[in-house]
């Protein structure tokens, strides 16, 4: 993880795009966070990660859910598939 202020990345942004490629670079105005610089290949584990983590909170809730079970060939005639 690399911090740098708002100043250095403007004049360096060639420079923290490329430590991105290893790294999370963190961008500070005024000492606080303002944004972070991440390869696109990190996002699109991130993404991945975050739907996987959506998926498994979604399948427990409907697993959590009260009523009776439907037949999977009730399920299949629902929707067309039968």
């Amino acid at each position: 993880m690399s911090i740098v202020s708002v100043a250095d990345a403007r004049k360096h942004l060639s420079d923290v795009i490329s430590r991105s490629k290893d790294e999370a670079v963190f961008i500070e105005r005024r000492g606080q966070r303002a944004a972070v610089v991440i390869s696109p290949e990190q996002y699109e584990r991130m993404m991945e990660a975050l739907e996987d983590a959506e998926d498994v909170a979604a399948f427990d809730e409907a697993m959590a859910e009260e009523g009776p079970d439907v037949p999977w060939a009730e399920v299949k005639a629902d929707l067309g598939w039968a």
